[in-house]
């Protein structure tokens, strides 16, 4: 009993170092079982969605069978928004139009699944899957309001999903373990046209039939099965002379692959992939906050502009009014021609034309900015009905600090998201390569088979036969694992099995595909650094010609200020005509608008050059783990005094 005792225990502690070793394939990088991916998740925000699985259950092996709950959308703004509002109007600054696009937009939303899409196809990874579904793409913002009165419909695109290598090559092995087992009760009864073996015309038959087996595949290529089978048979038949019997074996089976499939560099390929896709999501997610960044900020540079042009429209049409109202009296008192009146009232109406345009187009880019800023949108009464109010105006330096080219086209190669994720690519392309390469060479697996028997009974009541050869074998249960774990009956069987296929075709031309993958993903790269530096220089170009036409439209509208204040003394003097004043001023209301329009051009130029450059988060104070967590932590900007309640 004793050694019964001791070779149990030593079958229990195979199967546990078994299941420790698959623990440990499921972490590859040495941490232990049931530690956290290493894709950043936090639970404890509610604006961070996330997988959890039903705690109502204490056993944490049931745990791997129940199913997990991804949280369900947010659809509710921050509080940053309510604070914002007072009297029907949105007080907002520069900040805060930054930081509500961060906490809110549906498009950030979006990309705080990625680093989730990673994680769950890393696990399937760590169990021998393929990837199931790529990351989402990052999209761009909306575009402003247009200068016609055309309305400006903005179309919200699906979101698509990025392609995802697809394993080739030598097949990935499963690298969960399996526990399987069966277990047949079975009764027969059949006729016997000879007697001589059984010593019965009708041979029944009652057997008990189970079994067990533990399999496991490894990253090295190897393949274990450890398994247990259990007979017993229970018979009428005279002519045995253990009856009933109990037979049992326990087998150990390992394969080794010793060319194809061998080694880790190819078992881990998929395990390597997934890990860099989890990194990918972490740049997506930035390149997505990057882009929504500078969306805001030209969103709200166009709405102060557009409301500076509000103002300047306001004042063409009060000028025209008055001078409508001085040509009246004037015709009155017989010192002007009827018809300036009538050229003055035409004036009046194209005022009114073009200030009703610049208001629309002012509702029209409120829309866009509340939709930008807002988790639900417009379909929020409070927010659809608000008037945004722009805290924050434009100022242009008085000079204009530039690196040198080189200095911010190094700075745009380090920093910007596209290039490392383009590098990341690369490299799941070598890594994926390894799969391929591995199926150009022939399948030769080596196997060994080592199983331990037993067999015990009672003897056969029914039989008249003494017990001879199998007195060996009377006995219990115990004496039948005792033959096991003694090896007292062994068996054993080792070979070699090999498989070349004669063309290799299909091999062959999955490798060239995955090179041409590798070449397109290398020049991919090129092109990505071919369009940094294009954007860095296009971007210092724009800054310096807006800045230059901003100069050149201030003096521009100054010097039509001068004309307009000279043609109207002229014509209280009766040198001059109404229209005559009435082109002036259309002229200085030109003026006016394209000096709105080239301050505003400026404003954009300076987020263009940050993004070309990768300091849009870097300039405007932004954590990237803040905006992951969905709450940008500095307080919302105060009131203006006047309007505080």
């Amino acid at each position: 009993m004793p050694r019964l005792k001791s070779s149990i225990a030593i079958f229990c502690v195979v199967l546990q170092s078994l299941y420790l070793t698959a623990a440990a394939q499921d972490n590859p990088q040495g941490s232990s079982p049931g530690s956290k991916a290493p894709i950043p998740q936090n639970a404890s925000s509610t604006r961070v969605p996330t997988v959890t699985q039903d705690k109502r259950r204490l056993s944490q092996l049931l745990g791997n069978y129940q199913a997990q709950a991804v949280s369900q959308v947010n659809e509710s703004n921050t509080t940053r928004l309510d604070s914002l509002l007072r009297g029907g109007n949105l007080y907002l600054s520069l900040e805060d139009a930054v930081a509500l696009a961060i906490e809110n937009n549906v498009f950030v939303e979006v990309q705080r699944y990625g680093p989730l899409i990673a994680n769950a196809n890393l696990r399937r990874a760590q169990a021998g899957g393929a990837s199931r579904t790529g990351l989402p793409t990052v999209q761009g913002g909306p575009s402003s309001a247009p200068l016609s009165q055309t309305p400006n419909f903005i179309t919200i695109p699906i979101f698509p999903v990025t392609s995802f290598l697809q394993p080739s090559g030598v097949a990935l092995p499963g690298l969960d373990p399996i526990l399987s087992g069966s277990y047949q009760y079975q009764y027969s009864s059949a006729p016997q046209s000879n007697t001589v073996v059984t010593g019965t015309s009708v041979l029944i038959d009652r057997n008990n039939q189970g079994q067990i087996t533990y399999s496991q595949n490894f990253l090295t290529g190897t393949n274990v099965s450890l398994g247990y089978n259990d007979f017993q048979l229970d018979s009428n038949a005279t002519r045995a002379q253990l009856n009933p019997y109990r037979s049992a074996a326990v087998s150990l089976n390992v394969t080794q692959h010793l060319l194809q499939g061998f080694g880790m560099a190819v078992s881990k390929r998929m395990i390597q992939i997934a890990r860099n896709s989890g990194e990918l999501a972490r740049l997506q997610f930035k390149q997505q906050v990057i882009v929504i960044v500078a969306s805001a900020m030209s969103l709200y540079w166009d709405l102060v502009s557009f409301n500076d042009d509000v103002r300047a429209k306001r004042e063409s049409l009060s000028y025209n009014q008055r001078l409508y109202k001085d040509a009246k009296g004037l015709v009155a008192i017989g010192t002007l021609a009827p018809i300036e009146v009538i050229r003055a009232d035409a004036a009046v109406a194209a005022s009114q034309q073009d200030l009703i345009i610049s208001e629309t187009r002012v509702l029209q880019q409120e829309t866009i900015l509340k939709d930008f800023v807002s988790r639900n949108g417009v379909a929020s009464p409070v927010v659809e009905e608000a008037h945004i109010i722009p805290t924050d105006r434009i100022r242009m330096p008085e000079v204009e600090a530039i690196q040198p080219y080189q200095d911010l086209v190094a700075q745009a190669l380090s920093g910007r998201p596209e290039m490392a994720i383009a590098r990341l690519r690369i490299t799941n392309a070598k890594i994926n390569l390894r799969g391929s390469k591995g199926a150009l060479l022939p399948t030769v697996d080596a196997f060994g088979n080592l199983a331990n028997n037993g067999l015990a009974g009672a003897i056969n009541s029914l039989s008249a036969t003494p017990v001879q050869g199998a007195a060996s074998l009377i006995g219990g249960y115990g004496d039948l694992l005792s033959q096991i774990f003694d090896r007292s009956f062994p068996n054993y069987a080792v070979g070699v099995q090999v498989n070349i296929p004669i063309f290799n075709r299909v091999a062959r031309a999955d490798y060239a595909l995955d090179q041409i993958t590798e070449r397109q993903q290398e020049l991919a790269l090129l092109a990505a650094e071919k369009q940094v530096r294009v954007d860095v220089q296009n971007a210092i170009i724009g800054l310096r010609q807006a800045r230059a036409i901003y100069q050149a439209s201030v003096k521009q509208r100054i010097l039509q200020e001068q004309t307009l204040d000279g043609e109207q003394k002229r014509l209280n003097l009766g040198a001059s005509t109404t229209f005559n004043v009435i082109l002036v001023e259309r002229d200085l209301a030109t003026a006016q608008s394209a000096e709105v329009a080239a301050l505003s051009n400026y404003s954009k130029a300076r987020v263009q050059l940050d993004f070309a450059t990768a300091q849009t988060l870097t300039n405007n104070n932004i954590s990237i783990a803040e905006a992951f967590q969905g709450q940008i932590s500095r307080q919302p900007s105060p009131l203006p005094a006047e309007r505080a309640p």
